[in-house]
């Protein structure tokens, strides 16, 4: 099987989850699970980001110490992942051996290179951030995000980060999906021919990081060290890590795309490690129109939405309502009119009323069809048809247009349940109701399978109704099985009110 590796950037673990956070999480959870039905040997990476100065301030705060307060914090993101119901096979901790093992190895390649000096560093730094700004940069105190910034001056050493703008433009010329979507590409592209000023890779004031190889005094620079654990986790510097590496994408917030697409491609060529294939940013979510903020009140809490309403539709919602790669507004009234219209009334609807009226009028038993009509035909293929668009959605990183082709399927399902009406069939031409409802629960079977990356529990129960499992994709080329015994349905989705 073809090789896949897909990361979510690892969160910072100085406060808990947010909506943002899972966002991504579940972005490349849809990816993994896609890929993973289509052949691909996958492999889907989350973790924490632990080091670092606001890791130390918070823990001060709480009078404990810094390893007891990642561990806390760390395992909030770790649960977070099964409330989510991700699939990621790994959780890396930049606090476990494996990593550390894999940045200080980095390090000394990028010694050996000659890309590393010791000189003294004077300038902006945002600890919020974890980021250095030049002066060019800040704004009546604060950095581009906002952040408050701090002068800075002491002994560091620095990453020849000025030696790598003409191969990394060089690069990118050549690779045009190595960054997405196209506008973020050309902001890192306008960044880099800006020119590009050595990096300050290491803090001597500060104790909670990585110690630099020969050097204790000095801990690594909290992004050389975070934007490791993508290595880390395929067993860098060991042979093998390669397999995966070559197939990797990062998907990331765009806050977070300079230090993705420039700072951590630089270190992997100076160490002379082939680079990713795609960084892929997303946008931000707003909440009723305005910036989630803590101070504000309106952040939105993932673990709560989750045991309202299930992940299912936290999923369905987060995937299917966003432009992927632009910024989207988070609405309750939005939220809920898609989980009652598109989920209740349009998926929900499909499926309870076809193997309803199969539970009690044609004995729980999936009926033999008899000669199909070319509407019979149509509805049928439909959802195999639809694959090519489908896979081109994933592979282009277009998620709303998975989600938008998928309904387009299940809208096309419930019109053919209205065209035929096979209620009225039963006593008049009952070998043609058969025909209509073997016909229905087909392509309820092939819709389910290609909605388990978007909502694998409601799917897992369709298919389980239907006394169906699924391995692949190329279930959608066999056909369903007359004579089944299928379960009592029960309703999948629930409607909300305003």
């Amino acid at each position: 099987m073809k090789p896949f590796y897909i990361t979510t950037p690892i969160y910072y673990v100085n406060d808990k989850a947010h909506i943002g956070h899972a966002y991504t999480s579940l972005a490349c959870d849809m990816i993994a699970r896609f890929k993973r039905l289509d052949g691909f040997d996958v492999k889907f990476l989350t973790g924490t980001d632990e080091h670092g100065q606001k890791i130390e301030k918070a823990a001060a705060a709480k009078n404990i110490e810094p390893q007891n307060f990642v561990d806390n914090v760390s395992k909030l993101f770790q649960d977070l992942s099964q409330t989510l119901n991700l699939t990621n096979d790994d959780f890396i901790r930049t606090t476990e051996p494996r990593h550390k093992q894999a940045v200080q190895h980095l390090w000394k390649q990028l010694v050996d290179s000659g890309n590393i000096y010791l000189g003294e560093y004077a300038g902006w730094y945002a600890v919020r951030d974890e980021a250095f700004y030049q002066e060019d940069e800040i704004i009546d105190g604060y950095a581009p995000t906002g952040a408050v910034v701090e002068w800075i001056s002491e002994p560091s050493y620095f990453f020849k980060l000025s030696a790598w703008a003409e191969p990394l433009l060089e690069y990118y010329t050549k690779h045009p999906d190595a960054i997405l979507p196209e506008s973020r590409r050309n902001e890192v592209l306008r960044f880099i021919e800006g020119g590009l000023n050595d990096l300050s890779i290491s803090r001597r004031t500060l104790k909670w990081g990585i110690p630099v190889p020969g050097d204790p005094d000095h801990v690594m620079y909290v992004w050389l060290d975070a934007l490791t654990n993508y290595l880390a986790a395929l067993g860098y510097p060991n042979d093998g890590y390669q397999k995966y590496w070559e197939q990797s994408i990062h998907m990331v917030g765009k806050d977070i795309l300079r230090f993705h697409s420039v700072y951590w491609p630089a270190f992997l060529m100076a160490a002379n490690v082939s680079l990713p294939k795609t960084v892929f940013a997303h946008g931000w979510w707003t909440v009723e129109g305005e910036k989630m903020s803590k101070s504000i009140g309106n952040t939105i809490d993932p673990v709560e939405m989750v045991n309202t309403y299930g992940s299912d539709a936290l999923r369905y919602f987060l995937l299917r309502d966003l432009s992927f790669g632009q910024d989207g507004d988070f609405s309750k009234a939005m939220f809920i009119n898609r989980l009652n219209t598109d989920l209740a009334n349009t998926y929900g609807n499909l499926c309870q009323r076809v193997l309803s009226f199969i539970y009690k009028n044609v004995d729980a038993t999936i009926p033999t069809p008899g000669e199909f009509t070319e509407e019979d035909k149509r509805m049928l293929n439909m959802p195999l048809e639809m694959l090519p668009n489908l896979r081109k959605a994933i592979d282009k990183f277009y998620l709303h247009r998975y989600v938008e082709a998928v309904w387009q399927i299940i809208g096309e399902g419930n019109r053919y349940v209205d065209a035929q009406k096979p209620w009225g069939l039963k006593n008049v031409d009952p070998s043609r109701m058969n025909t209509v409802l073997y016909v229905l629960c087909d392509l309820i079977r092939q819709i389910a399978i290609l909605t388990q990356p978007i909502l694998p529990v409601a799917s897992s129960k369709i298919l389980a109704m239907l006394s169906v499992e699924i391995s692949d994709l190329s279930m959608l080329e066999v056909a369903l099985k007359p004579g089944l015994i299928i379960t009592e349905p029960q309703p999948l989705f629930a409607k909300y009110i305003q």
